[in-house]
């Protein structure tokens, strides 16, 4: 069924499509696929907090500040300290991160910039000498599935709001 216009119009924003309500189906097919790609993380045995680094980490090379602003208060309440966050856009310069988080963070910046080759072989011989094949198969699934997130919002031009206007 075609919207009409006035009704086409409650999906926009700063003159883009909020792709998530245009497109309802696609964009709950995504979910899913996140939600399954989380179940996955844990059955790997992946915590909360190395997820949520995972997903900060590609949504600040993609530049998504939506997502960096939900990122941080879930990594937040997961119980990650301010103090990592601040420095995770320099984690190969601080030795605040551990040897399976840094695979981890370097994997998903191989898998968020595919066609650095180099970089990808470097980041799955380091991934491979501290985490198994699931581990590697999920982080790399997280990479996958916040990079499709980073997209919709970033084309969709999504708002970061007031902390009062979120309550």
């Amino acid at each position: 069924m075609i919207e009409t216009a006035q009704a086409s119009e409650a999906h926009r924003s700063n003159g883009r499509i909020y792709l998530d309500k245009q497109s309802p189906a696609a964009y709950q097919a995504l979910v899913r696929t996140a939600d399954t790609v989380r179940a996955t993380a844990a059955e790997a045995g992946l915590d909360r907090i190395l997820v949520e680094l995972v997903n900060l980490r590609v949504s600040q090379l993609n530049g998504c500040a939506f997502c960096l602003d939900v990122h941080t208060r879930a990594a937040l309440r997961a119980g990650e300290t301010t103090r990592r966050l601040g420095v995770l856009a320099a984690w190969r310069d601080t030795e605040l991160f551990t040897a399976r988080e840094r695979a981890s963070l370097a994997l998903a910046e191989a898998t968020t910039h595919p066609a650095d080759a180099l970089a990808q072989e470097r980041a799955y011989a380091e991934a491979g000498q501290v985490l198994n094949d699931d581990e590697i198969s999920a982080v790399v699934w997280v990479a996958i599935a916040i990079n499709a997130f980073n997209r919709v919002s970033i084309l969709s031009k999504h708002p970061v709001r007031e902390a009062s206007a979120r309550s």
